[in-house]
């Protein structure tokens, strides 16, 4: 099995990006990760504006994976996140959702045992998540730092992006170049004030393609749940095409009107808040398997 070391790392998401490994569709490679600071914070006693900014958000990679083309899938199985037994969450004037309210910066070193985070007596469990991956966006698309969410995904910071579920992205670059990063201990839906627990990972995935197959946004498959991971500059507008894009796949995969499909959606879809932190805004449309299962979806593209 192919490791992937977390020194090999990208800070822009662009459609050409200089490859660090290649693989076949159907192989299992590990993907070692850093946190959002690459490990630059230790310490509750450090300053945040000491550390280099130039060094956020690394993603390990790209990945090059073997006869993927524009028009294709790519099929990313996430089987195992391991993630060390420390990791840092920070507080930002003017970051997050009450970002207005904060009076000073605070770094906090968190430590897990047994399976929880422990943070001022409470027990949290882990669920050990990817906040950054994603493939080379599409040229007319531009470059992206890694830091933002978009097509290509990026930051899309969706804590159901853990092991057990499966990613589909569009591939728009031959060899798709994946690449990802960012994982987190715990995160609540939102990550309302700009972390989550920032902690290196190691990241066991199954790479696969699904060949003339291709979405708009990327998918989250779950096992109640496909899931289209959408992003817009405010929180309504990437609910808007999370919303526009399920209600489509609904309709087509069921062979139904778009306004049954739209009541469908209404009765069904469960709208879930990824993200309000990054450059963009993350939401993501849930439809049950028990509406139209993945497989059904995409057959249906």
């Amino acid at each position: 099995m192919k490791t992937i070391p977390n020194d090999k790392v990208i800070y822009k998401f662009s459609h050409e990006m200089k490859v660090v490994e290649s693989i076949s569709p159907g192989e299992i490679i590990k993907v070692e990760t850093n946190d959002c600071f690459y490990q630059q914070i230790f310490s509750e006693e450090q300053v945040l504006n000491e550390i280099d900014y130039d060094r956020l958000n690394p993603a390990t990679g790209p990945i090059y994976v073997k006869g993927a083309q524009p028009g294709d899938l790519l099929k990313v199985k996430i089987l195992d996140i391991k993630v060390k037994d420390k990791g840092v969450a920070a507080v930002v004037p003017d970051e997050g959702v009450l970002g207005d309210q904060v009076t000073k910066p605070i770094i906090r070193v968190i430590g897990i045992e047994n399976g929880y985070a422990l943070f001022h007596g409470v027990k949290i469990p882990i669920k050990p998540m990817i906040g950054v991956i994603g493939v080379a966006p599409a040229k007319e698309e531009g470059i992206w730092a890694t830091d933002s969410p978009w097509k290509h995904g990026g930051n899309m910071d969706t804590k159901d992006i853990k092991a057990g579920a499966t990613l589909y992205f569009p591939v728009n670059q031959e060899g798709a170049l994946l690449a990802l990063g960012d994982c987190h201990a715990v995160m609540g839906d939102g990550e309302i004030c700009f972390t989550g627990l920032e902690i290196p990972g190691e990241v066991t995935l199954e790479i696969d393609l699904i060949k003339n197959k291709t979405t708009k946004w990327p998918l989250l498959e779950t096992n109640e749940y496909t899931m289209i991971l959408a992003s817009g500059d405010t929180l309504d507008e990437a609910v808007y095409e999370a919303t526009s894009e399920a209600v489509k796949y609904i309709k087509n995969s069921l062979g139904i009107e778009w306004e049954d499909a739209y009541i469908l959606a209404s009765l069904t879809v469960d709208l879930k808040i990824s993200q309000v932190v990054d450059p963009k805004m993350t939401a993501r449309a849930a439809i049950p398997k028990y509406v139209v299962s993945t497989d059904k979806l995409i057959s249906s593209l």
